[in-house]
């Protein structure tokens, strides 16, 4: 378990949101190793990951089978053309890695939760300003998982602005980021990626490209690939979560506190787009 997570089981969450700059081999690896050190005492893990809900059937389908045959119906299920670090090699050895903890005896559950699952909920909740929609349904995908059985923590990983405790303005309206919508603030604890330099997986716009109020942002003007991650200072320290502030780390009210990592490393697609 890495150090500070005392700090984290003190305030007993019910729920530990790590959010994360997609794209590294850090991040996922981080609540990887949270999770498997909970299970490594017995203790009953749901891991959550950001990937589209409508694919959750087929990721508890591969949850379901022997190691040999896991990994090649995995690669099926929604991984292949999305390029924004989400589907990222880290995320699949992520899952990979639970995966043969719980045929070993641990005690671990996933569920893919990103967006309307279905066209009933989508109606739900598309009354809601700007993002609204994505966010509830984010966190109410959540929310049902952990109540399929008795959990004692369950462990968010998703992109950092998904992770906020406040509303968010944007283009006009404000929405709440799923954080907000999960559950009450005294059963959260949410955390945000903290690293050094290196390199991420990431989709940006191309150089050169001029970005104008009127002009509609197409596929051509994007590229994905490994880039610079600029970091956020150099603590040089083994990775940890801290909820106190700490010098050499900016301080955001947006999260109860952050997870370092150290240097990180680019994590290209797990299964290209051709």
């Amino acid at each position: 378990m890495p150090d500070g997570w005392e700090q984290v089981a003190e305030r007993k969450p019910r729920f530990v949101i790590f959010g994360e700059n997609h794209g590294t081999k850090e991040a996922p690896k981080f609540v990887g190793d949270v999770a498997c050190a909970l299970a490594a005492k017995g203790e009953h893990v749901l891991v959550a990951v950001e990937h589209d809900a409508i694919h959750n059937p087929a990721f508890q389908a591969a949850w379901s089978l022997q190691p040999s045959q896991f990994e090649a119906a995995l690669r099926l299920a929604g991984w292949k053309g999305r390029e924004d670090g989400v589907t990222s090699e880290a995320m699949f050895q992520l899952l990979v890695r639970l995966h043969s903890l719980k045929e070993a005896g641990g005690l671990i559950s996933i569920v893919a939760f990103n967006g309307a699952r279905d066209e009933a909920q989508r109606e739900r909740f598309k009354a809601l300003p700007g993002q609204g929609p994505h966010e509830a349904a984010q966190a109410e995908n959540i929310r049902v998982a952990s109540r399929q059985r008795r959990y004692d923590h369950v462990l968010v990983l998703v992109g950092n602005l998904h992770a906020r405790k406040r509303e968010i303005g944007r283009e006009g309206s404000t929405f709440k980021p799923m954080a907000m919508s999960l559950a009450p603030p005294d059963e959260i604890v949410t955390l945000n990626m903290a690293a050094a330099k290196g390199t991420s997986w990431d989709c940006v716009l191309k150089p050169g490209y001029k970005r104008t109020a009127d002009k509609k942002i197409m596929a051509g003007d994007i590229e994905c690939g490994v880039h610079s991650y600029s970091g956020d200072g150099d603590l040089r320290h083994l990775p940890f979560i801290s909820l106190r502030p700490l010098a050499g780390i900016s301080s955001d009210e947006n999260y109860d506190g952050f997870y370092w990592l150290g240097n990180v490393n680019g994590s290209k697609p797990a299964v290209p787009k051709s």
